[in-house]
């Protein structure tokens, strides 16, 4: 674990430099996604008996939180295309052993929105559908999308893998922020999938037995991807904190005789008060980390399990966005130059907070019900 955070402190400052220019192209650079396959990080959570790492949730976790003091959109992005290959891990072993035939991992953008259809057909489906926000899909070989099976009187899904060949992308990601993940949109138009390139979706998102070589086995995907995906705006935000401590000392203010704006008294207790909001974002998020990882090493993770690290990420994300907000608010105006990156972060993570997962009044009525003993539906993203 210590040479991968290494690694991923090193190319933090990478993906600082590089921040402006991957906004400008929408995408990542293309030496950004070398230097992370050269660390290790795709690999990362691939189970050790497909030759990969078989790390566990807390390195992904701190992994995307220091990216993320670089650029939040390549945080997300790196972070995202390795979730996807303990996702792909999960198919079936014939299926696992050809994708990874070459090199221990892919790279595989995956919607998870079920707005596609699979209709059964002999050796397989035909896949059809249009699915939206596919994070780093400029980078694929292979894309994961979830579609309903088109079977009379039955309701399902499947996960499918196509290659990147077989899939249109539309491009569609012109955002004010996170522009650097590429999220476009993926068509695909009546293609066969193979019924081993197919899983079904209790099999991909659910807990299973935990399994040596594999530490995140154990783990439901609902919950690690919303706490993965918070790390980008926490890692945002103590970027955003440290510095506006910088900025303090060298700021002088406007319409004054040479005041710095680390004398006034108000600007220092700014300080404290966003320090105190990024420190308790973290202590939320590290605290439901922890919590998931043990309920998993105990008994498959409850329900309630579940939605505590679900509400513990939305919480996470909305105390990032106020310790930006806290620093901006006493920046002056001229963070909001387009060279800025205060503006950047702050930018990058309003736009992810608009991730369905982060969506504070769904999520928050959700645990509410839960807490009161009420059943999800069947729908419902726990």
């Amino acid at each position: 674990m210590n040479d991968v955070i290494a690694s991923c402190e090193r190319l933090s400052l990478t993906l600082a430099a590089r921040a402006p220019e991957a906004e400008r192209r929408r995408r990542l650079h293309p030496e950004t996604i070398d230097e992370a396959a050269d660390a290790g990080l795709f690999s990362m959570l691939v189970p050790t008996r497909h030759g990969g790492g078989g790390l566990g949730l807390d390195s992904l976790a701190e992994c995307t939180r220091i990216l993320a003091h670089g650029c939040p959109a390549a945080a997300w992005t790196l972070s995202f295309l390795v979730m996807h290959n303990w996702l792909v891990a999960r198919f079936p072993e014939e299926t696992v052993e050809e994708l990874f035939a070459d090199r221990p991992w892919v790279l595989a953008p995956a919607p998870l929105n079920p707005s596609g259809t699979a209709t059964p057909v002999d050796g397989g489906y035909r896949v059809t559908g249009r699915w939206e926000w596919a994070t780093g899909v400029e980078h694929a070989d292979w894309v994961l999308v979830h579609a309903l099976v088109d079977e009379p009187g039955t309701f399902s899904t499947r996960f499918v893998l196509l290659p990147r060949d077989e899939i249109d992308v539309v491009d569609v990601w012109h955002t004010s922020g996170m522009r650097a993940t590429g999220s476009n949109t993926v068509v695909i138009r009546d293609r066969f999938v193979p019924a081993g390139r197919s899983i079904g979706r209790a099999q991909l998102m659910d807990a299973a037995a935990p399994v040596q070589g594999d530490a995140m086995s154990a783990l439901p995907v609902v919950a690690v991807l919303a706490l993965v995906a918070a790390a980008p705006a926490l890692g945002a935000a103590e970027a955003a904190v440290e510095l506006f401590r910088q900025r303090l000392s060298e700021r002088v203010l406007a319409y004054t005789l040479g005041e710095k704006q680390a004398d006034q008294p108000a600007a220092r207790v700014r300080l404290a008060t966003a320090l105190s909001e990024v420190r308790a974002a973290r202590a939320v998020w590290e605290r439901a980390l922890s919590q998931i990882s043990d309920a998993a090493m105990t008994a498959e993770p409850t329900v309630r399990d579940r939605m505590a690290a679900r509400l513990a990420a939305a919480s996470t994300v909305r105390l990032s966005r106020q310790a930006i907000s806290t620093v901006c608010d006493g920046s002056g105006a001229s963070i909001y130059m387009v060279e800025s990156t205060l503006q950047r972060l702050q930018r990058d993570v309003e736009v992810l907070k608009g991730h369905v997962i982060f969506d504070w009044d769904r999520c928050a009525e959700l645990a509410g019900r839960i807490e009161l003993g009420l059943e999800p539906s069947m729908t419902d993203m726990v």
